[in-house]
């Protein structure tokens, strides 16, 4: 092969000349992953951005609940305060409105279950709003690698045609399909390995607060426990 054929091949197996150039299935396909790729990057900013604001806020409210005092002058200060009423803030305040609403009309350990009950709600609002969007990431972090190997078996597709029309297997006429090929494969991986990991560690967060949180609850009922007088059947 002369030079001037091999650097007219080299031009077209250029990353751009490649994508410009695919077939409309391959550049679809290109598309949708590059789509699925900004999308996942904006969902794994905000999610960092949201839980560890989530963590600060526990911190700064079981900093202000153990730093003692009687329930109400904790209530007070938490609520409406929109750096303490949020996650854990949140369940204390249901727990302890619902507590106070239902202790003089029912039997204490029956206001006991209602509190427990509230804050299960709450809890339960916290974790969604924390798990908002990761289904997403689960969906890219699946879906995508699939996504690039039907590219992948288009391009090796295209190839075996050219190669079927062309009578000969140059290297003009396999390389830009099976470059096309890998290029797909590659973006689906490119999508599908930050979102795996975002996945992987923000649950790994959610538990851990959802577990912080059940743990509190646990301390709060026994807190509320001790504060009611025992009732004779």
């Amino acid at each position: 092969m002369d030079p001037h054929s091999i650097a007219n091949t080299a031009q077209s197996l250029s990353l751009g000349h490649l994508v410009m150039n695919a077939s409309w299935v391959v550049q679809g396909i290109l598309a949708i992953l590059m789509i699925a790729s900004v999308i996942s990057w904006t969902i794994i900013f905000q999610k960092w951005a949201i839980f560890a604001a989530a963590q600060r806020a526990l911190e700064r409210f079981e900093k202000r609940f153990w730093s003692g005092g009687e329930m109400s002058q904790i209530y007070q200060h938490v609520s409406g305060n929109a750096n303490l009423e949020t996650g854990a803030g949140s369940i204390f305040c249901a727990g302890y409105e619902e507590f106070q609403r239902q202790r003089n009309k029912i039997r204490p350990s029956d206001a006991l279950d209602a509190a427990r009950r509230a804050m299960r709600v709450a809890q339960m609002r916290e974790v969604g709003r924390l798990e908002n969007n990761l289904a997403f990431l689960a969906s890219v972090s699946s879906v995508s690698p699939f996504i690039g190997l039907f590219g992948t078996v288009w391009g090796i597709m295209t190839a075996f045609m050219n190669i079927g029309m062309a009578g000969q297997a140059t290297l003009a006429t396999v390389a830009p399909p099976v470059a096309e090929a890998l290029i797909a494969t590659a973006a689906g991986l490119f999508a599908a390995i930050p979102a795996t990991a975002a996945y992987n560690r923000y649950i790994h967060q959610l538990d851990k607060l959802d577990a912080q949180y059940e743990v509190f609850m646990d301390e709060f009922t026994n807190i509320l426990h001790r504060q009611v007088p025992e009732t004779k059947p």
